[in-house]
């Protein structure tokens, strides 16, 4: 299988950066896309909205549902999750993207920017795919793909930014228990991007435009997710994936990926979590 044509792709998060550019990517093979997020007005500072971002997938080839919820709230993904289910008769892929993010030290973090991290990041995506599991079980080719890093123990990470690397590796963790929960019955796997990658979070919380320029383009998560998602899920789960690596495995030109081409590899922005 080399497309995700048919395929419903349930994305949380998915009014804008990566979690738009992987819907964008499944609509051009002719999939259904069904977009979670709570973005249903226009941002004064952040671009799209979930209208908007259904448009493009819609011209892109693709069906799309809108359902305007909050990760946080069991009954707006049962809802949404339930709406999947009429709309398109099931699930085949869950793509848990939705994700909050606050770089603080232990003592500048409130327990509100703690509490907002682990529930978005670590039990929204528990809870996502809790919900999702009874379609995605009846699903031909069912996968799970969590865009979180790989579980390195390396204390400096913690150090920097404890309590958001406890809430991003609690996806990881999540990735770790499905696997071998689910073994054989649907694949589950993490995709973590080895750069800055070209979104409002890289431009508003590491350093603006001059980190955007050392970044790539969103493009490069979104191609290697397909190349993830095409995979038979009884052969492929249970890894921590790094989207260069995939993409090249595939013959890929990375530099088709870089905000300013005229950069080499070793000046662009390394992503967190990832020693080398």
């Amino acid at each position: 299988m080399s497309t995700l044509s048919g395929k419903t792709l349930f994305i949380t998060g998915a009014s804008r950066g990566i979690g738009k550019a992987i819907g964008l990517r499944a609509a051009r093979d002719g999939a259904n896309i069904v977009l979670f997020s709570k973005t249903a007005e226009p941002h004064p500072k952040l671009p799209g909205t979930l209208y908007s971002a259904a448009e493009e997938m819609q011209e892109a080839g693709g069906k799309t549902l809108v359902c305007v919820g909050d990760i946080r709230h069991e009954e707006d993904v049962a809802d949404a999750v339930q709406q999947a289910e009429e709309t398109f008769g099931g699930l085949d892929i869950l793509v848990n993207n939705a994700s909050a993010i606050s770089l603080t030290s232990t003592e500048s973090t409130s327990m509100k920017s703690y509490d907002l991290m682990h529930q978005v990041n670590a039990r929204g995506t528990f809870l996502a795919s809790r919900l999702c599991l009874p379609l995605l079980r009846r699903a031909e080719n069912p996968h799970i793909l969590m865009l979180s890093p790989p579980l390195n123990l390396n204390p400096a990470w913690f150090g920097r930014h404890l309590a958001y690397t406890m809430a991003k590796y609690g996806m990881s963790m999540c990735v770790l228990g499905l696997a071998d929960e689910y073994r054989n019955r649907v694949g589950v796997n993490a995709l973590w991007p080895r750069t800055a990658i070209n979104t409002s979070a890289v431009r508003n919380l590491l350093g603006g435009e001059q980190s955007v320029q050392a970044s790539r383009q969103p493009s490069i998560m979104a191609d290697a997710a397909h190349a993830i998602l095409i995979q038979p899920a009884n052969q492929c789960s249970g890894n921590f994936f790094i989207d260069d690596e995939v993409l090249a495995a595939e013959g890929v030109d990375l530099d088709r990926y870089k905000v300013d081409p005229s950069l080499s590899d070793d000046q662009l922005l390394p992503d967190f979590f990832l020693d080398s």
